[in-house]
C-alpha cells in the first residue's frame, strides 16, 4: 500500500472542544490547541483487549505485541481495523490501547524510555517542544509528500527544522454570527463592536460578542493581537519560533493592547464571560456573534447561524491560532520501520481521514478528504478562519506566555493601562525565560 500524499487544511466544525494543551484558557474553555489536547493514534490489540489507565497518572502495561499504538476512546476504534489489517501484511502482532488523551503525553515521556511506552501514538503538535527536546520522539520523513500540505501544518509539526508527525486535522476559531441578530456579515472589528453593541442597547442581546475571557483569554484574543499587527514569538522563515523575540510589546503588541482597552470601556470583552456564559447567552440568542471554534457548535441549538472569517483589524487580516493533530512515532520504538510504515502508508489514506473527521468533528487534513467535505458551510467557515493563522508555538518558551499574558489582559478589563499591562507581561515572559 503506497504511501498517500497529504494536505492539511483548516478546522471545521465538531463535537470535541479544542485539542491543544499548554494554552490554560483552553483548559477552561472546553478546547486543547483540542480539548486541550485530543487526538491520538494507536494500533489494534490483535487477541489482547485494549488496556487504558484507570486512574488519571496511572501508568500503562505496553501491550504484548510486535507494534503497540496509544490512541484516545474517539479514535482507537478507527485505528483498530486498520492495525489488524496492517498485522496480517506484515505478519506482525500489532495492539491498539485506548489512552486518555489528556495522558499520552505524560505516559509517552515517562514509559517511553523504559520500554513500556507505545511505538506509535496520536497527539496534538503543541507538544513538540517537550517531547523533541526530551528525545522522546522521532523525526518522520513525508518525503514528497511534505509539498502537499498547507503551510501551516507543516509549520506546525516541524520543530528547529525537522519534522515529526503525520498530521490529520487542524482547528482553530471563527466569528460564528446569528444570523437574525446580525443579517450581515462583519468585515471589520468596528463593523462587529458597532451592530453587536446596537443589539444591547436594543434589549436584543446581553453582550454584544460572546468572547469568552474568564479572566483573559490569549489564546481566543490572538486574531486580534495580529490583525494589530502583533505576535507572541517572532517566526522565521520556515516557521519556526524564535523565543528571543518575544513581541507582546511591539508596535502591533501594544497597538492590540489599546484596543482591548477600548473594547473594555465599550463592554465588549470583560472577566466574566467564561466558556458557559458564551455558550449559554449564544445559545439562547442574547448576542450576535460568538469567537469560539468548532467544538462550541453542537451546543448552540437551534439559533440559525454562519461560521465566517474573524473580521480584520487596523485593514489587516485577523490570524488566530492554529492547533494541529497528528500521528507521531516514538524514539523507543521497538520496531521503528513498522511504526513509520504504518503512518505513512495507512492513515493518510482518504478514507481514514474521513474517518476520522466523522469521528472526531475536525476536518481531515488530506485535501482530496477536505475536499470532500468542504460543502458543509461550517468546514468552510473556519477553513476561510484558518487560512491566515499561526501555529500554536510548540517551542518550551511558550509555557511562559500564558500566566503573564492572563494577567495582562485581566489588569486592561480592570481598568489599568493597557500598554504598560502588555510591557510588563512580556518583560516578566522575557525574565522567566532567562531564568529558566
Amino acid at each position: 500500500m503506497p504511501a498517500a500524499a497529504l494536505v492539511l487544511t483548516a478546522c471545521g466544525n465538531g463535537t470535541e472542544e479544542p485539542t491543544t494543551t499548554e494554552d490554560p484558557a483552553e483548559d477552561t474553555a472546553e478546547p486543547t490547541t483540542e480539548d486541550t489536547e485530543e487526538p491520538t493514534d494507536e494500533e489494534p490489540a490483535e487477541p489482547e483487549p485494549d488496556e487504558g489507565a484507570e486512574e488519571e497518572g496511572e501508568e500503562i502495561a505496553r501491550a504484548d505485541a510486535d507494534l503497540v499504538i496509544w490512541a484516545d476512546d474517539t479514535r482507537a476504534p478507527i485505528l483498530e481495523p486498520l492495525a489488524e489489517e496492517f498485522g496480517e501484511a506484515e505478519g506482525i502482532s500489532v495492539a491498539v490501547q485506548e489512552v486518555p488523551f489528556d495522558q499520552i503525553r505524560d505516559l509517552v515521556s515517562v514509559q517511553g524510555p523504559a520500554g513500556q511506552g507505545p511505538d506509535v501514538f496520536i497527539g496534538a503538535h503543541d507538544w513538540l517542544g517537550e517531547l523533541a527536546e526530551n528525545g522522546v520522539v522521532e523525526p518522520l520523513d513525508l518525503g514528497g509528500a511534505e509539498g502537499d500540505y498547507l503551510e501551516v501544518a507543516t509549520q506546525a509539526f516541524s520543530y528547529d527544522g525537522t519534522n515529526y508527525g503525520l498530521p490529520y486535522s487542524i482547528e482553530n476559531i471563527a466569528l460564528v454570527r446569528n444570523t437574525e441578530l446580525a443579517p450581515e456579515a462583519a468585515e471589520t472589528l468596528e463593523d462587529m463592536v458597532e451592530v453587536g453593541t446596537s443589539a444591547v442597547d436594543a434589549g436584543d442581546a446581553d453582550l454584544p460578542v460572546a468572547w469568552q475571557q474568564d479572566p483573559g483569554d490569549p489564546f481566543h484574543n490572538y486574531w486580534v493581537v495580529t490583525g494589530a499587527g502583533g505576535y507572541v514569538f517572532g517566526q522565521q522563515d520556515d516557521g519556526s519560533y524564535d523565543a528571543e523575540d518575544v513581541g507582546i510589546d511591539s508596535e502591533g503588541g501594544l497597538r492590540a493592547a489599546e484596543i482591548f482597552g477600548e473594547l473594555a470601556e465599550q463592554g465588549v470583552v470583560n472577566s466574566d464571560v467564561t466558556y458557559d456564559v458564551m455558550i449559554d447567552t449564544f445559545a439562547s440568542g442574547r448576542a450576535p456573534f460568538a469567537v469560539t471554534g468548532p467544538w462550541a457548535l453542537p451546543d448552540f441549538g437551534d439559533v440559525d447561524y454562519v461560521v465566517e472569517p474573524l473580521p480584520s483589524v487596523d485593514g489587516n487580516p485577523a490570524g488566530p491560532f492554529v492547533g494541529v493533530q497528528g500521528v507521531m512515532v516514538s524514539a523507543f520504538a521497538e520496531n521503528s520501520l513498522a511504526a513509520t510504515t504504518f503512518v505513512l502508508d495507512y492513515l493518510g489514506q482518504e478514507e481514514v481521514q474521513l474517518e476520522l473527521y466523522e469521528a472526531g468533528g475536525r476536518p481531515p487534513a488530506l485535501q482530496s478528504a477536505f475536499d470532500a467535505v468542504s460543502d458543509d458551510p461550517d468546514v468552510a467557515g473556519f477553513g476561510a478562519a484558518g487560512e491566515t493563522g499561526r501555529p500554536m508555538p510548540a517551542i518550551p518558551e511558550m509555557g511562559a506566555v500564558w500566566t503573564a499574558w492572563t494577567d495582562a489582559y485581566q489588569n486592561i478589563f480592570a481598568g489599568n493601562d493597557p500598554e504598560a499591562a502588555f510591557e510588563e507581561a512580556a518583560e516578566q515572559i522575557r525574565n522567566t525565560i532567562d531564568a529558566g
